[in-house]
């Protein structure tokens, strides 16, 4: 059964930086493509960005140029890394994982607040 956890998520001021890992385990998959979402209280879940196994990158216009996706496919893992993080961000953030086995699963999200 394959799993998949966030990490990394917390307060930071404006301005500042955090890095979100996904980790996907298990056994007999690997991963085709991962996803970030966020979902801010009221609001609609959002697409945020996405990574295939070839490194192509998709990002939403919102975070483009202030968040980077990256991936290490051995360890079917994933990273956003958010830099000059704005009130607007704050949400819960949410991996999504395609995999191999044609599975589509979601984590259970990670809270990041950005406030002064």
């Amino acid at each position: 059964q394959v799993q998949v956890v966030e990490s990394g998520g917390g307060s930071v001021q404006p301005g500042g930086s955090l890095r979100l890992s996904c980790a996907a385990s298990g056994t007999g998959f690997n991963t085709i493509t991962m996803r970030w979402y966020r979902q801010a209280p009221g609001k609609q879940r959002e697409f945020i960005a996405q990574i295939n196994n070839s490194g192509w990158t998709t990002y939403a216009e919102s975070v483009k140029g202030r968040f980077t996706i990256s991936k290490d496919n051995a360890e079917k893992t994933m990273y956003l890394q958010m830099n000059s993080l704005k009130p607007e961000d704050t949400a819960v953030y949410y991996c999504n994982v395609l995999t191999t086995t044609l599975e589509d699963l979601w984590g259970q999200g990670t809270q990041v607040t950005v406030s002064s």
